[in-house]
């Protein structure tokens, strides 16, 4: 593998950009607005594709890695059957 294929490929050495699009942000949250609904899993979704739209967000600092870590807390949650304050 030469160093080019490398550039070719950024997320496989955990480069991965990216760039604001505030149209792409405002299409996950369309979506996730179709498809919130009074289930819990159609509210899972929805705060997933709203989290996932944060990438894009020229205003939200967040990576990857920090919308998985909060994603796994939101099923967990849900597991759990909620916050149970």
């Amino acid at each position: 593998m030469s160093a080019s294929d490398d550039s070719e490929n950024p997320e496989e050495d955990g480069n991965a950009s990216f760039e604001p699009d505030p149209e792409r942000v405002e299409r996950l949250r369309e979506v996730a607005d179709d498809v919130r609904g009074d289930t819990s899993e159609s509210k899972q979704l929805a705060n997933i594709l709203y989290r996932t739209s944060d990438l894009y967000d020229p205003d939200e600092e967040t990576t990857p890695e920090e919308i998985v870590r909060n994603v796994k807390f939101i099923l967990e949650v849900n597991e759990r059957g909620g916050l149970g304050r």
